[in-house]
């Protein structure tokens, strides 16, 4: 029999998932390089809206750019909130044009975009990325995984026995990696390397309420038969209200 895929968010998704939960970019210009913290946001085209920063670099190197546009890379990375080797679960870079939206917004326009993660790096189509939505967990999932993490010997060691026997073998440490609608990345570590598993919810997410239910469904799988395969078929059941 042919081999069960686990379902996960595509590389456009994953990419609008990285700028929707991100509190910082940097932005590299000819000029300069900046970084700015907690002054973006992203509009439904992909499009990226800045405020000025305070040193008002980019706005000085704008006054006088040809044709009022200057040429830009912006850069997201995304950081695991839990510690693990090799944090960085994911880099975003855009190449594009920014120019002025007022006398203190800027607004940045893709021209191109390029993900880079444990799958490689991939060029996305741009008309992929406008119409791509962040996952419905992007911007909780980095609290859900703390908690998740903070309460490790009731939730992810419980959740270990669904990884393969083989891959629990020399394992030092399992820590919470990612969560999005689809399901669970656990990362297992050795003392010498590391491998991420997916453990698939039994149907997607539509909000972190799910999410939490569906993670208790795995929680009593686990607790009730242990699991050989990677990836399996979803389940048919309702998953279990939380705390129950």
């Amino acid at each position: 029999m042919p081999a069960v895929t686990c379902p996960e968010p595509t590389p456009a998704e994953r990419a609008r998932s990285v700028l929707a939960a991100a509190g910082s970019l940097t932005v590299t210009t000819h000029g300069h390089r900046v970084e700015l913290i907690g002054l973006h946001t992203v509009d439904a085209a992909a499009r990226l809206l800045l405020q000025n920063p305070p040193d008002a670099h980019l706005a000085a190197e704008l006054a006088v750019a040809p044709r009022g546009a200057l040429t830009a890379l912006v850069e997201f990375t995304d950081v695991a909130p839990v510690a693990v080797r090799e944090r960085v679960r994911a880099r975003v870079t855009l190449g594009g044009r920014l120019t002025a939206l007022g006398p203190k917004a800027l607004v940045f326009a893709p021209a191109r975009a390029v993900l880079t993660d444990h799958d490689g790096t991939a060029t996305l189509d741009l008309d992929e990325l406008t119409l791509a939505a962040p996952d419905p967990l992007a911007t909780h999932e980095a609290e859900m995984l703390a908690r998740l993490d903070a309460a490790h010997a009731h939730t992810v060691a419980p959740l270990a026995r669904l990884l393969p026997s083989r891959q629990r073998l020399g394992t030092r440490d399992v820590r919470p990696l990612r969560l999005d609608r689809y399901g669970l990345v656990l990362r297992v570590q050795t003392p010498d390397s590391h491998s991420d598993t997916r453990l698939p919810f039994g149907t997607p997410a539509t909000h972190p309420g799910e999410a939490v239910r569906q993670i208790h469904a795995l929680l009593a799988e686990a607790t009730a038969r242990p699991v050989a395969g990677t990836c399996r078929p979803p389940r048919g059941r309702t998953p279990e209200p939380p705390g129950a």
